[in-house]
């Protein structure tokens, strides 16, 4: 897949790939969403050794000093294997570029060397029970505790990794009286402080990487609010454009997808057709990632990238799903490694998927996990809006 990259660039990504093979093979089962359920602390200390991590990061921050180009072919190779980033992925791609950008030169001496080694897992308290999308909604307080520092209140939810999680990157509410865009600030709370409770959600596929996080009476000391009191607005949507516009949101389950193809009905023009579709949507939603990797989107334009390569994970769901007909059901039985569930008697190309390479199982989980694609990050329905609103101006009803 590299067509349109410059020359220098193929060898890096053959490396990547690589390397996200053998991280992939560690996992016992699942090959898919590797960035945001592949929790593996060892693989995050490999990044590190490799300079895989703050690549493009400034030199004089301790970061690589590359070029965005080098850090897409590593990413989409490392993702597009199955590879388990999900130690140290939410900390790359979005916590290190928010403080360097809106961070003090304190804290980014304190938190950015722990990101760029491997070893601190970070997450994002953003979304609440009563507003998933809509951040101007969201409830949690953060009040002055009389000594510089604050006391944080509420509940957070669809928190990706928190249980597994030393940070939590909070969005707060420090300005009740403020009209909702205006008034919220953001902390870094230390998830082993007092009165921090984490409540794993257990979703359709059995993962437990979504988290209710509680927050009673936690204190957070004054040095932990980045950036601007009550300023967070702008600094949120500036972390939306990381988290929408990357290659995460396009090739989740594109192993999947190279993996079932061997079983497709090639005699079949309606399968050559779809085939087609999906070969073509990969490269579209490659060079929306592209744009928005070399800043040449319009404001906001990610909200269209996702949206279109989320969809895109969908429809490659689907197919696999289409592939397998039957074995598509197999679920994975915890108490044998080699099970197959109710694919194991399946006859033809099921038969063969049955083995140890669970395919079927996995076919099985991505079909009922795919929803959740445009789901987190911000519903396809809103971003639709965001986008007619804010990068077409379209007019209001």
């Amino acid at each position: 897949m590299d067509f349109d990259l410059p020359d220098h660039l193929p060898a890096l990504a053959a490396e990547a790939r690589e390397v996200g093979r053998a991280g992939a093979a560690r996992r016992e089962r699942t090959r898919e969403d590797g960035w945001l359920v592949g929790h593996d602390p060892t693989f995050a200390l490999e990044l590190a050794e490799r300079g895989w991590l703050g690549m493009t990061w400034p030199v004089s921050a301790g970061g690589g000093g590359r070029s965005a180009l080098e850090r897409f072919v590593v990413f989409e190779a490392l993702i597009g294997e199955g590879a388990p980033l999900a130690s140290a992925y939410f900390a790359d791609r979005q916590i290190g570029p928010t403080l360097l950008q809106f961070g003090t030169e304190e804290q980014q001496a304190r938190w950015l060397p722990g990101i760029l080694a491997g070893t601190a897992v970070w997450c994002i308290g953003m979304s609440e029970p009563d507003a998933g999308s809509d951040v101007a909604s969201l409830r949690t307080r953060a009040e002055p505790d009389g000594s510089g520092g604050w006391v944080v209140s509420g509940a957070k939810v669809w928190t990706s990794g928190a249980a597994l999680a030393d940070w939590c990157y909070l969005v707060a509410r420090t300005d009740p009286d403020a009209p909702p865009h205006a008034g919220l600030s953001e902390l870094v709370v230390d998830l082993r402080a007092p009165g921090v409770e984490i409540r794993p959600i257990a979703d359709q596929s059995g993962g437990r990487h979504f988290c209710e996080v509680r927050f009673d009476g936690v204190r957070v000391p004054g040095h932990h609010l980045v950036g601007t009191p009550n300023g967070s607005f702008r600094q949120i949507m500036r972390q939306m454009e990381h988290e929408r516009g990357g290659i995460d949101r396009l090739v989740s389950n594109h192993r999947l997808y190279r993996d079932c193809r061997p079983f497709t009905r090639t005699d079949d023009p309606r399968v050559r057709q779809e085939v087609a579709a999906l070969e073509s949507g990969y490269r579209l939603g490659r060079l929306l990632v592209l744009r928005e990797v070399l800043g040449q989107a319009p404001p906001s334009f990610s909200a269209a990238t996702k949206t279109f390569c989320t969809e895109h994970e969908q429809r490659v769901a689907a197919f696999c799903t289409r592939v397998l007909g039957p074995a598509a059901q197999a679920w994975p039985d915890e108490s044998t490694e080699e099970s197959a569930g109710p694919a194991a008697g399946a006859a033809g190309a099921a038969g063969m998927l049955a083995g140890t390479d669970h395919l079927a199982e996995r076919v099985a989980r991505n079909a009922v996990y795919a929803p959740a694609y445009t789901l987190m990050g911000g519903t396809t329905q809103i971003l639709r809006t965001i986008l007619a609103d804010r990068t077409l101006t379209l007019p209001r009803a």
